[in-house]
């Protein structure tokens, strides 16, 4: 039985993993505020990085292996939304349709009402991708194979032997700790925008961290 990490570990962790990071690095900073700034492929590449374990993280260099691995990321999060996308047209096209016909606010609020078991569907399907997803891109960088992050069975072996229950618990407390940062950071007036700019790469990287951990808990190798 593979000992669960508390989630206050999880999340000492990856703030710790930042600091060690970063502290009188202000350089390897500006270099993924920059790679932010480009599209955010570099900062996707420099993530894989983090999730193959690398510790403290590594200097940012080899830009085109950074856009050629950001671009690969970017694949595999494109695939595993399809099915969300796909929900989401589907409670969206009656709304739009109703909205265009001209028959007026009553036609829309119906229209609404109809898609809200999509909606819902939807939120599920999207958390569960969500939660399948993070273990597979781990497996892909780890592996550098990007058909190990639909390799299904690994993955749910990964999770059982986290514990269900507390990878869930782990992943929410994850979005409220995001959440909340980026909610604060909404609150300052004109320039909140740059500020999430300039947070960003510490966002990510803390996020990828706290998943590698999460992954790592469960004895993988």
């Amino acid at each position: 039985m593979v000992k669960m990490m508390k989630i206050s570990t999880l999340a000492g962790g990856s703030f710790g993993y930042l600091r060690e990071s970063f502290a009188g690095k202000w350089t390897k900073w500006i270099l993924l505020v920059i790679a932010t700034i480009l599209l955010a492929l570099p900062l996707l590449g420099y993530m894989l990085n983090v999730f193959r374990g690398e510790k403290p993280a590594p200097d940012v260099k080899n830009w085109g292996t950074l856009f050629i691995d950001g671009i690969k990321l970017l694949i595999l999060f494109i695939i595993y939304a399809i099915p969300a996308i796909i929900i989401a047209i589907v409670a969206v096209a009656p709304i739009v349709m109703a909205a265009l016909s001209g028959r007026g606010a009553a036609a829309v609020m119906n229209a609404i009402a109809g898609s809200l078991p999509w909606f819902v569907l939807l939120v599920i399907v999207a958390f569960v991708l969500h939660l399948v997803s993070n273990i597979g891109i781990v497996r892909f960088a780890r592996t550098g194979r990007m058909g190990e992050a639909f390799n299904f069975g690994a993955i749910f072996e990964t999770i059982g032997k986290i514990g269900w229950l507390h990878y869930i618990l782990a992943l929410i407390v994850l979005l409220v700790i995001i959440g909340i940062i980026e909610f604060i950071c909404r609150l300052i007036p004109v320039i909140h925008l740059i500020v999430l700019i300039l947070i960003m790469p510490f966002i990510i990287l803390f996020e990828a961290r706290y998943i590698c951990l999460l992954y790592d808990s469960a004895g993988t190798a």
